[in-house]
Order: C-alpha cells, then structure tokens, then sequence
C-alpha cells in the first residue's frame, strides 16, 4: 500500500491540497484534523473544557467517528451527525489544537487512521503523520508558510464568507495555534527527518499543487 503524509502548521493549505492531491492519484484521503475538531466539538457541545483531559477522556466512549466521500467530498459524521461545516469554525479549530496534545485522544484516532493505511493507498495530513501516525510513510512532506502569509489567506477566506474579523486577530490566532502545537507534549507539531519540505509563502495553489505532485511521483 502507498501512503503519503503531509504535515504542517495551520492555515498551510494541507487539507485543500491533500483533496486534490488524493484525487489526482486516486488514493483516499484521510483529514486527520477533521477527527480532532469532531472531538473539540463533541467536548464543547457537552460543555466541557477541550485543555481538560479528564473530562474530555470521559466522553470518548460515547463518540463514533465515520468518513464518507459524497461526490468527491469528504464528509465526517458525529454519532451518525454530518459535522463537516460544523467542524470548520475557529472555536471548533482551537478545541481541536487542545484535544490533540491528550495523548488518550490521540491514541483513540491513532488506531482508526494506521488500519485505514493498512487496506488501501491513503494520503493523511494532519500535525504528526509523517513523525508519529505513518512513520514509515511512502512519501513525507511538511508543508508550511509564514505566519503572516497563513493568516492572509484565511481573512480573505473570511471575507469571502461575508465574517467581520480583523486581520490582526486571525494573525493572533494562528500564532496561538502554532505554540500549542509546537509546544504540547503529546507528538508536537515538527517536521520529520525524512520529509521534504515545501515552504508556499510565495507560492498560489496552483504552484503548490504542481510541486506536491512532482515531489510525490518523484517517489511512488
């Protein structure tokens, strides 16, 4: 089986890519970061604290996970809920930076994501895939930007969407989620040795794709 992993900061563009990516050489796609968020947001709809591990590991019984492709889209249920807009929010992307430093958490997802690897060609992206998930991943890229250039192309997701929110606080919440990803002690955010990496800083979609796409059929 092939599997690539692509990991990287917030707002680098990996799950945009990883569709595309995955739809070009017909593997599956696997959004590890959708599972997060869908824990943050069954943590916060229970009016939990996602920092509060003992709370938090107390609700994994009650949560089933499922991914689905409906006309090429990836989908991802909550105890049988669609939850792939739900998931998309900068509360719900916070919870799901805090649940991803519970290494109970993360042992709960990790299971799920390896046995998807194990019976097809998948591409995951996520924080630690390449580091902790697919250690022994077919292809490892870590793709990354500035912070600056991250948080500008989230605003202007933003005010595509017609949502009121200044450039300095999506700024601020991206250098908040890249400390606590870098920062946690459960699998942090880093790029594994044998990944290549791929900074799109200057580069539009269509450059990083292209280079994705070389930087993959260079090894498969």
């Amino acid at each position: 089986m092939i599997s690539v992993a692509i990991d990287g900061p917030a707002g680098a563009g990996k799950s945009t890519l990883a569709r595309r990516l995955a739809a070009e050489f017909g593997y599956i796609y696997v959004d590890t970061g959708a599972m997060f968020r869908a824990v943050g947001l069954y943590a916060l709809r229970a009016g939990k604290d996602p920092k509060d591990s003992v709370a938090v590991n107390a609700l994994l019984p009650e949560i089933t996970l499922r991914l689905a492709s409906i006309e090429g889209e990836q989908h991802i249920y909550l105890n049988g809920e669609d939850v792939s807009k739900a998931i998309r929010t900068e509360e719900a992307g916070m919870a799901a930076s805090a649940v991803g430093a519970n290494p109970a958490v993360r042992a709960f997802l990790l299971d799920q994501q390896r046995k998807m690897a194990e019976t097809q060609n998948v591409l995951m992206d996520g924080r630690d895939i390449g580091t902790v998930v697919l250690p022994k991943a077919t292809v490892k890229i870590f793709l990354t930007a500035t912070p600056e250039a991250r948080a500008k192309r989230r605003w202007k997701e933003y005010q595509e969407k017609g949502v009121d929110v200044s450039f300095e606080n999506v700024l601020a919440d991206v250098k908040q989620r890249d400390y606590q990803d870098t920062h946690r002690e459960a699998a942090p955010l880093k790029q594994a040795e044998d990944a290549v990496l791929l900074d799109t800083s200057e580069l539009n979609f269509e450059q990083s794709f292209e280079a994705m796409k070389q930087i993959i059929a260079a090894k498969v």
